[in-house]
């Protein structure tokens, strides 16, 4: 599942945590339909004016992709970024 680019792939939201380490960190997971990759980004809330959106899915290099070992939480990724695709655009704010 790849966008327009031939060197990205595409990747949807799965799971949206907050980081128990530091304060006002979100971790954003996203992860390719078949559940087998993950995508990680970490968002410092600054400020209540810094609005930065949460898209659906993102365009992620395949060197920043990770692999998702457990077969349990392959399958979770997989459901959560077929319902995602399934039910919003890329460019969706969710």
């Amino acid at each position: 599942m790849t966008d327009e680019s031939a060197d990205s792939v595409r990747v949807w939201l799965v799971e949206r945590t907050y980081s128990d380490d530091e304060q006002n960190l979100i971790i954003l997971t996203y992860a390719t339909p078949d559940g087998e990759q993950y995508y990680r980004k970490e968002r410092a809330l600054t400020s209540f004016t810094d609005v930065r959106d949460t898209t659906a899915a993102v365009d992620a290099e395949p060197d920043n992709l990770g692999s998702v070992d457990d077969p349990e939480q392959q399958e979770q990724y997989a459901a959560e970024a077929r319902r995602m695709s399934d039910r919003h655009d890329p460019d969706d704010s969710i």
